[in-house]
């Protein structure tokens, strides 16, 4: 145990839900060709990244709809991405929703665990979004577009 006063830049580091992490998996093997997404959230008092919601058939904007304007959600969203040549695949984006306005230790334990979740799920397309407005198709597409973002 730690004496001093706690330290607000030390990022609290949640554990995955072991059935957060089946789910994941699962959803990283689905067969469907439709979007979907799964909306993840940060349980305080266990200190755990849990499943808030699975949504099946979703476009960006609607899924825009679902995350709450003032807290952080995770989002990991399987897209039908048509490219320009015709080709089509279905990327798995993980979505970070870290608004502005939202408690200052939310926003740290959600960025302390984003890496353990993205690592936990091996995905390789992380974005941030600093509004829920951001969510477009438009936005979307632009950030799978510029592949792997150096920086």
């Amino acid at each position: 145990g730690s004496s001093g006063s706690s330290g607000s830049d030390s990022l609290v580091v949640c554990e995955v839900d072991p059935e957060l992490k089946e789910t994941l998996r699962k959803f990283r093997f689905r067969k469907e060709t439709n979007n979907a997404a799964i909306i993840m959230k940060v349980d305080k008092d266990r200190q755990m990244v849990v499943l808030e919601d699975e949504l099946q058939n979703i476009s960006p904007e609607e899924l825009k709809l679902e995350l709450p304007e003032r807290q952080p959600r995770f989002v990991v969203y399987s897209y039908k991405y048509v490219h320009d040549d015709g080709r089509v695949s279905y990327p798995l984006c993980f979505i970070f929703s870290s608004p502005v306005g939202c408690k200052p230790e939310q926003q740290m334990m959600y960025a302390g665990s984003k890496n353990r979740l993205v690592q936990t799920a091996e995905l390789t397309k992380v974005f941030e979004i600093r509004t829920t407005d951001d969510l477009t198709e438009t936005w979307l597409k632009e950030k799978l577009a510029s592949g792997p973002s150096s920086g």
